[in-house]
């Protein structure tokens, strides 16, 4: 089973529009298009700086995140 984490993020009022205009404009809740912009933007990351490694990841703090329990 894949662990689950949440993030609480704060928008300025104009971001949080835009993000609403956009996701409705491509069919997507703005959770789902707000993912869908953060995982295009880790493959550009690492398409210029590199892949991440498995100790990067392995390493990487995750006590900002809640993890989400079912």
């Amino acid at each position: 089973m894949k662990t689950n984490y949440t993030m609480e993020i704060r928008l300025s009022e104009d971001l949080a529009r835009k993000l609403s205009v956009m996701s409705k404009a491509e069919g997507r809740t703005p959770e789902a298009q707000f993912m869908l912009m953060l995982r295009n933007s880790l493959a550009y990351f690492e398409r210029a700086k590199g892949k991440f490694t498995p100790e990067q990841l392995k390493n990487a703090d995750m006590s900002q995140f809640e993890q989400v329990v079912k």
